[in-house]
């Protein structure tokens, strides 16, 4: 280690060559950073920690998009109306979460740096499949705290650069990943939001089509499902959708989403339980 080196405080594991992994990087020199290492934390766990609800993702014609509603409950209060529970993975691929907030960021986060950590070690990016495997790494890691009531379980999405298509992966709390073909919704708003989009997916839906599909799904989350948020007309909040495509990562811009919850909101006085899917 150069003086330099020892004046930034970098440990000599950091400067030198290592695992692709950065999980593991940090199992071996620095556990504590770990989001597992709050299980000593978590010995009394509080009643009031802030959850995130309901996201869902589906295929389009050009890729995946996943959205979320932007509610955080505490017990029975609200806690936050204004959460993003929809990230970037890395410039093709997004990531959301449902389950204990403050957990989930810092597994998102550890996540974004276990991709381009690996990207830096080899000079390329992983597969998707090796992306989605790379998070349920990460979310094994967290199995001692999900036995203990703080789970996670996070939904991934990208769009696969070899194939040409959009995919999707679901997880357990003990890891995963499971691909699932079309669409899947996780979180306390999830069976809604499945039925919605069994109702209204179609295969090939363009871009529009699809968001139109994602505000109608998350709607119908939160009309029966109370830790769901339902678009804040008054607060100016509402749901965050995302796409991959071979373009990359996009999130939809807010003006964008704002028209199309908008007009639905329109629809549903004449119809409120939403469109009806014409039998085949």
């Amino acid at each position: 280690m150069t003086e330099s080196d020892a004046s930034q405080g970098l440990p000599a594991a950091f400067l030198s060559v290592g695992p692709s992994s950065f999980v593991e990087l940090l199992k071996g020199h620095a556990p504590g950073l770990l989001p597992a290492a709050r299980a000593d934390e978590a010995s009394g766990i509080a009643p009031d920690l802030r959850h995130g609800t309901t996201v869902l993702a589906l295929t389009f014609a050009d890729g995946v998009m996943m959205a979320g509603d932007r509610r955080a409950t505490s017990g029975h209060l609200i806690a936050q109306r204004d959460l993003e529970k929809v990230q970037p993975a890395d410039q093709y691929s997004i990531v959301a979460f449902a389950g204990a907030v403050g957990l989930a960021a810092d597994m998102v986060r550890l996540f974004q740096v276990e991709l381009e950590h690996y990207e830096k070690m080899h000079g390329t990016s992983l597969s998707l499949d090796g992306k989605a495997r790379r998070l349920a790494t990460v979310l094994r890691e967290n199995l001692p705290l999900a036995m203990q009531g703080l789970a996670v379980v996070p939904l991934f999405a990208g769009y696969d650069l070899s194939a040409g298509t959009g995919r999707i992966f679901s997880f357990e709390v003990v890891g995963g990943p499971y691909e699932v073909r079309d669409f899947h919704a996780d979180g306390s708003g999830s069976p809604y939001a499945r039925g919605a989009l069994k109702k209204l997916y179609r295969p090939g839906l363009g871009l529009r089509q699809a968001a139109e599909v994602c505000v109608e799904a998350l709607y119908d989350a939160a009309d029966d499902d109370s830790a769901t948020g339902g678009p804040d007309l008054t607060r100016d909040i509402y749901p965050i959708i995302a796409t991959a495509t071979a373009d990359g990562y996009r999130r939809l811009p807010e003006e964008e989403v704002r028209d199309l919850t908008q007009a639905m909101i329109e629809a549903r006085r004449e119809h409120p339980d939403g469109p009806t899917a014409p039998l085949r």
